[in-house]
């Protein structure tokens, strides 16, 4: 499986980690590992560390996950990303949209 989430409830984090590829193929799980929580979380961290790959499908499933996070309200953490993925958000504007770290 390439998506693993884990809600930390005691502080309202939901961190989600992509393994390998982050692309329409992972959308599903993507998606259900935020919107399956009981309440929406107060923050998200989205770990990279193990992604290889991005598309632009992905800059979609970021963008829908900051709109269900509240927007500009939203607190959402790209981690650990390589410097060809960050190079993709930066040149795509996310660091504006996203906390990139």
């Amino acid at each position: 499986m390439s998506i693993t989430a884990e809600h930390d409830r005691e502080h309202g984090c939901l961190t989600i980690r992509v393994q390998e590829r982050f692309d329409f193929s992972v959308h599903k799980q993507f998606r259900d590992a935020y919107l399956k929580l009981p309440a929406p979380a107060r923050s998200y961290v989205i770990d990279l560390a193990g992604t290889e790959e991005m598309d632009s499908s992905a800059l979609g499933m970021l963008l829908l996950l900051r709109e269900h996070a509240g927007g500009d309200r939203a607190e959402i953490r790209v981690v650990n990303c390589s410097p060809s993925v960050r190079n993709i958000l930066r040149i795509a504007g996310f660091g504006e949209l996203l906390t990139l770290h």
